[in-house]
């Protein structure tokens, strides 16, 4: 199939769909990245130090941009990985936020 007879969709865009058996796969595989995420909340809760409870927030943030990502495809609904894009960025600029707070107040990351 040459590029140009790959069906386009009504937004201009080339129309791509997911097998339904892969679309269970990555629903499965994103249940088990929100159950993991929510099993990293004790760490950010019990953490027994400042650091274990950033990167904890950090993996449980990084976990929620997959998640997005993962049921966006399976979906078919490409849009929210901009979301997911978009949740990232604010992942890494609170990351770097939350380090240069503690590392100001005398703690060191």
């Amino acid at each position: 199939m040459t590029p140009a007879s790959v069906p386009l969709a009504a937004s201009g865009t080339p129309e791509v769909t997911v097998s339904p058996t892969l679309s269970t796969i990555l629903l499965v595989a994103a249940g088990a990245f929100a159950l993991f995420a929510v099993a990293l909340l004790y760490r950010v809760v019990r953490g027994p130090t400042t650091q274990d409870r950033i990167v904890a927030i950090n993996v449980v943030g990084t976990n929620t941009v997959i998640v997005i990502a993962l049921v966006s495809v399976a979906l078919g609904e490409y849009g929210y990985l901009d979301v997911a894009l978009v949740y990232a960025l604010l992942n890494f600029v609170m990351s770097i936020a939350v380090s240069k707070f503690t590392v100001e107040w005398g703690g060191v990351i």
